[in-house]
């Protein structure tokens, strides 16, 4: 979108697109992976610009960004807090009003969801929520889109988070809210959702299980993530303790449906918050996952840039 068109829109956290929008992103997603894959070439966002800031390290958000971009016909400006201003000495809202005036959207990897949404409130072009201390929206989109791809819809499925209750957990309540599935949470004492941070229209969609086991029973789906997240090294020798029983393992598979999927955002630790056995097993799609976060944030760009195809 141009600077002060009227339908310019931020994804910052889940929510902030409805159900009707996310069957429109995954029909989009859909066809752009088919292009890929047919080498067929696609380039809407010519002449666009995506400036990329990362204050958090990562390896699949700035390939499927950068690349996705690429791919759409587009260029990438890449800023890092080592070699930018950003984050030291120059306010957020300053650096928004400026990075926002020299390209045409805008991805961010930061710590604080509060960081990501002054700067939103300061830009004239879309902002994309890269993953914060939070949320990690982008994540949760390729992850739904995987699950359809392999099993059709997901409304009224079960999806099972057992492990911390960080910003996958926060986005994937979020999801079950606005998509219409029911979430299983099992976390350990002291490491639960943080009920602030997501107001939920049905309640009903979240269920909570001190037992791993038993939020896995019947799921569709169970996913996991590591057990200490960026920006929280310090505490990994407690987080080794407190976690050591919300491994997902061959058992807790076998408790969920016969035909469920196992996820995780990577990167992974084998033997630590999932057993090797699981995630390099016939139920894990977690490389389909991988890949899609490219095609689904390609699909989220020219959503947010062009509005609706067709």
């Amino acid at each position: 979108m141009k600077p002060g068109h009227s339908l310019m829109r931020h994804y910052l956290q889940f929510k902030d697109l409805r159900a009707e929008e996310y069957g429109y992103l995954f029909e989009r997603a859909k066809i752009i992976k088919t292009r890929f894959k047919n080498y067929e070439k696609y380039q809407p966002l010519v002449d666009r610009t995506l400036a990329m800031i990362f204050e958090k390290a990562s390896t699949r958000t700035r390939v499927s960004f950068e690349a996705g971009m690429y791919q759409m016909g587009g260029s990438v400006v890449n800023l890092t807090s080592g070699d930018s201003q950003f984050g030291r000495d120059e306010p957020v809202e300053d650096a928004a009003r400026v990075i926002s005036r020299m390209v045409d959207i805008v991805m961010i990897r930061t710590f604080e969801q509060a960081k990501i949404e002054r700067f939103a409130a300061n830009s004239r072009v879309p902002v994309i929520n890269g993953l914060t201390n939070e949320y990690h929206p982008c994540q949760i989109l390729a992850d739904v889109f995987t699950f359809q791809e392999h099993r059709g819809s997901i409304q009224g499925k079960v999806v099972a988070w057992v492990g911390d209750g960080n910003n996958m957990a926060n986005t994937w309540l979020q999801a079950a809210d606005i998509l219409g599935f029911t979430l299983h949470v099992s976390t350990p004492s002291g490491y639960e959702l943080d009920a602030r941070l997501s107001t939920l229209a049905n309640p009903g969609c979240l269920k909570v299980f001190k037992s791993p086991a038993a939020a896995c029973a019947g799921a569709h789906l169970v996913t996991t993530d590591v057990w200490t997240s960026m920006g929280y090294e310090a505490e990994n020798a407690a987080r080794q303790a407190a976690f050591a029983d919300w491994c997902v393992d061959t058992q807790m598979m076998q408790l969920a449906q016969p035909d469920a999927l196992f996820m995780h955002c990577l990167p992974a630790h084998r033997g630590e918050e999932v057993a090797a056995e699981v995630i390099d097993g016939p139920q894990s799609v977690v490389w389909d996952e991988a890949e899609n976060r490219m095609h689904v944030q390609k699909a989220l760009m020219e959503y947010l840039l062009l509005g609706r195809i067709g």
